[in-house]
């Protein structure tokens, strides 16, 4: 029996560049930006990642 391709190569997902950071990745990002107010919990503000 053969493997599904989703399983073959994580070598190949890796590799690729995440597009969604995860809520202390934003925070982190906020931070140096100087955007970041600590008294907000919910409603972060979308980010993108730095290049």
């Amino acid at each position: 029996m053969t493997q599904h391709r989703s399983f073959k190569s994580s070598a190949t997902a890796s590799s690729s560049k995440r597009t969604v950071l995860k809520r202390f990745e934003r925070v982190d990002l906020l931070k140096k930006r100087g955007q970041w107010k600590a008294q907000r919990v919910q409603g972060l503000p979308k980010t993108k990642p730095d290049v």
